[in-house]
C-alpha cells in the first residue's frame, strides 16, 4: 500500500501560510499541490510590520484556489476581548473586523480565533472575577459573528499554558466552532482524546504539531511531528478516522523542513489506521 494523496484523506489536510520565507501569495502556490487548506497566519504591528493582505493579494490568492481546490482559513490577529471598561471599544476587536472584512472574498472555511483570558489566569482568582471574564469573553465573540456569515466558521482555539476546559463556558453559549490544537494539549502534558472527544462535534479545525523537551527548557511545540512517538500520533488519527472527521486537520509548523517531515509522519500514520481498520 501507498500512502495515500492528501486528496484522499478523509479530512482536509492543511498546513501554515509560513513554510517557505516568502508572502502568503508565494506561500499558496507553492503549497497547492501538497495540501488542501493554507491557514493565513497574519500579524499587523501598531507602528511596525504587518503582512495584512493587499486587495491585489486576495485577488492572486483566489486564482490560486480556483486553479487548484486549495482553501484558506484565517488566523486572526489579536486574542480577543472587550476593553477594560467593559465596551466593545478594543484594539482586538476592531482588528478582528478588520481582518474579517479583508479576506471574506476567500471565503474561509474558518476563522481561527484565541479568547485573552490572561486577566483570570491567576491561581487565587475569584469565582466572581471568572464569570465577569466570561461574560465578557460571550459579548465579545458574540459581537464578532455579527461579521461573518454564519457563527460556525468562528473557531474558538485552546491554548497553550490554560486549563484545556477554559474556552468550554464561553463556547457553550454561542453557536460557534472550536478549534482543537493537539500540540498545545501534548505541551501541557494532557491526554488529547479525552477533550478532543469532548469538542468534536463543534470542531472545524484541529491544530497538529510536534512538541520537544529539552532538559533545563520548557517544552517547545509548533516542532516537527518526527519528533512525537508514532504511537501517539497514531492514536489521534485513529480517533478522527474513526468518528469521521472531515474538517480541516492543520499542521500548524513553520518551515520547508518540519512541514515535510510532518506531512510524511501524518500520511504514514494515516496508512497504519486505515491498514488497521481493514484488518
Amino acid at each position: 500500500m501507498t500512502n495515500p494523496t492528501h486528496s484522499a484523506l478523509p479530512f482536509r489536510l492543511g498546513t501554515t501560510s509560513y513554510i517557505i520565507e516568502a508572502d502568503l501569495v508565494t506561500n499558496a502556490a507553492f503549497l497547492a499541490d501538497k495540501v488542501r487548506d493554507m491557514q493565513l497566519v497574519l500579524f499587523d504591528l501598531p507602528n511596525g510590520p504587518s503582512n495584512l493582505p493587499s486587495p491585489a493579494d486576495v485577488d492572486a490568492l483566489n486564482s490560486i484556489a480556483q486553479t487548484s481546490g486549495l482553501r484558506y482559513t484565517v488566523h486572526l490577529v489579536d486574542d480577543l476581548r472587550l476593553s477594560d471598561q467593559g465596551t466593545l471599544e478594543h484594539p482586538s476587536l476592531q482588528k478582528a473586523e478588520a481582518v474579517i472584512a479583508l479576506t471574506r472574498p476567500l471565503a474561509p472555511w474558518a476563522y481561527v480565533l484565541h479568547l485573552d483570558g490572561r486577566q483570570v489566569q491567576a491561581p487565587t482568582v475569584s469565582a466572581n472575577a471568572l464569570h465577569t471574564w466570561r461574560q465578557h469573553a460571550v459579548r465579545a465573540l458574540q459581537h464578532v459573528t455579527t461579521w461573518v456569515s454564519n457563527p460556525v466558521l468562528l473557531a474558538v482555539e485552546n491554548l497553550e499554558g490554560y486549563l484545556p476546559d477554559f474556552v468550554t463556558p464561553v463556547v457553550a453559549q454561542l453557536p460557534v466552532s472550536r478549534c482543537v490544537d493537539i500540540g498545545h494539549l501534548w505541551r501541557d502534558g494532557h491526554d488529547p482524546l479525552p477533550w478532543l472527544d469532548q469538542a468534536l462535534a463543534q470542531t472545524r479545525v484541529v491544530h497538529l504539531h510536534g512538541v520537544t523537551r529539552n532538559k533545563g527548557e520548557q517544552p517547545r511545540d509548533h516542532q516537527s511531528l518526527a519528533h512525537l512517538a508514532p504511537g501517539e500520533l497514531d492514536r489521534v488519527i485513529n480517533r478522527l478516522i474513526s468518528a469521521n472527521y472531515t474538517g480541516v486537520l492543520t499542521l500548524e509548523v513553520f518551515g520547508e523542513i518540519d512541514f515535510a517531515e510532518s506531512r510524511a509522519a501524518l500520511l504514514a500514520s494515516v496508512e497504519r489506521c486505515n491498514a488497521a481498520f481493514m484488518c
